[in-house]
């Protein structure tokens, strides 16, 4: 391909298509599309937008991802989560372009004691994981250069998150309640990006095949608990160390819409063994987000 490929992000005002705008900043050819641009639960207007900017990639960080309010919206969801994601496919098929798509650690039950690889039968619990399966089922039924991306709690310095949320709430409560009996890997959006620019870079170069389903997480895992607690340890100063008490509770005690799994933890072999690229541990990506939250940058 001669110049720089058209990438277009699609959910670029989320923290993901923030971040993904930042580190493909350097393209010439960029067109970053938010909600009043692409309407994700509209398909005819999402084929024509894409073809109107004739993208060679499209990065789709949109979804619908009220995990509880998709309970009260399965259709809504399943637009813009199952049927969409079909569309962009057929789309990129058309133009032999390559298509990015994230999906979820929520697509699968979390019986299973260790790490979920990417062979593991998918089984959501709620409504939100059963259409972002959708989704990949959509986009590998069509085929063509399609890379799915599955990633776990993911947050950033902007947007709504757990993070933020925490952070909020320090200010309003003098304890907070948190649930201890959910395990996963907290993983930034900026981590995810960087993995995603090199990844692309090498598919655009012939280094990577451009087609097949990855989980891309930080290393490690945690509960939310834990989370609660690391992020507490780190912002002491944007607290002005006003630092509330956490206390661990189980899923039973924090009714919610939605059902989660116990365990959504996602093996990362096979992304380090295609690509030999691991992002980073979940710790070292909190300490880099809170220090942007500090300093700013």
């Amino acid at each position: 391909m001669s110049g720089d490929p058209r990438v277009l992000i699609v959910g670029a005002a989320g923290q993901l298509g923030v971040e993904l705008q930042q580190c493909f900043a350097d393209h010439t050819e960029v067109v970053a599309a938010d909600r009043a641009l692409i309407d994700l639960a509209a398909p005819d207007r999402v084929r024509r937008f894409i073809r109107s900017v004739q993208p060679d990639v499209i990065l789709n960080a949109g979804a619908y991802t009220a995990v509880d309010r998709a309970e009260q919206e399965p259709e809504l969801a399943q637009a813009v989560n199952g049927r969409a994601p079909g569309i962009m496919a057929e789309e990129t098929l058309r133009r032999n372009a390559l298509l990015v798509h994230y999906s979820t650690d929520y697509v699968f039950d979390g019986s299973k004691d260790g790490p979920w690889t990417e062979t593991d039968t998918p089984h959501p619990l709620n409504v939100y994981g059963a259409t972002k399966l959708a989704g990949e089922e959509a986009i590998r039924g069509v085929g063509g250069r399609c890379l799915i991306f599955r990633t776990s709690w993911v947050y950033s310095a902007q947007g709504k998150n757990f993070l933020l949320t925490m952070l909020r709430l320090a200010g309003e409560r003098d304890t907070l309640n948190v649930v201890d009996d959910q395990f996963g890997a907290p993983t930034s959006a900026a981590e995810l990006a960087h993995a995603t620019r090199a990844i692309v870079d090498g598919v655009l170069a012939g280094r990577f095949a451009g087609s097949d389903l990855y989980h891309m997480t930080c290393s490690g895992a945690t509960s939310w608990y834990g989370f609660a607690q690391a992020i507490f340890a780190r912002a002491g100063t944007l607290l002005h160390e006003r630092l509330p008490g956490v206390m661990p509770i189980a899923s039973a005690d924090y009714p919610a819409e939605a059902r989660r799994p116990r365990n959504s933890v996602l093996s990362n072999e096979k992304l380090r063994e295609h690509f030999g690229i691991g992002l980073a541990p979940w710790e070292t990506a909190l300490d880099e987000v809170i220090a942007q939250l500090q300093y700013g940058g």
